[in-house]
């Protein structure tokens, strides 16, 4: 594998008035089903999903945590989450909607948040981001700073 095929992070859509807390109000833990896998060192590339579409800034991941219970989420991290007690619940209750019958729900990924940065220009995908996100390489990774001028 080439250094450019190189898997050096994530990106995932996130609601953009969510997405503020993250960057702009100082919240440094991300909280979502997990599907892909994380680890300590890797980046997070924020994608602004619903108004403003794109790549508005990214953080390194610090380390990663997996739970099947909200309320044990909200018990250690609570005014760190980027979701309010409520609307971490609410997710929980939604997501229950969701998931095939018969297959186990994911469980949560909590991801601790450090070195996040606002990029100076949002940058547009290529292609769509799906809920589930998805891995970034490093030839991307290095055209998405170029685009947002970093």
């Amino acid at each position: 594998m080439t250094r450019s095929e190189e898997v050096i992070g994530a990106t995932f859509p996130v609601p953009r008035p969510l997405l503020k807390r993250i960057l702009d109000e100082g919240k440094t833990v991300f909280v979502k089903p997990s599907t892909l896998r994380l680890k300590p060192g890797m980046k997070l590339v924020f994608y602004a999903s619903h108004e403003d579409q794109g790549w508005h800034g990214e953080a390194e991941v610090e380390s990663v945590e997996h739970f099947t219970n909200v309320e044990d989420i909200i018990k250690k991290y609570k005014d760190e989450l980027f979701l309010t007690p409520e609307e971490l619940r609410k997710y929980e209750r939604d997501r229950a909607k969701w998931h095939s019958r018969g297959r186990r729900p994911r469980p949560w990924m909590v991801v601790k948040l450090k070195n996040i940065r606002k990029y100076p220009k949002v940058v547009k995908p290529k292609r769509f981001i799906a809920v589930s996100g998805r891995y970034i390489k490093e030839d991307e990774y290095r055209e998405i700073l170029k685009r947002a001028g970093v």
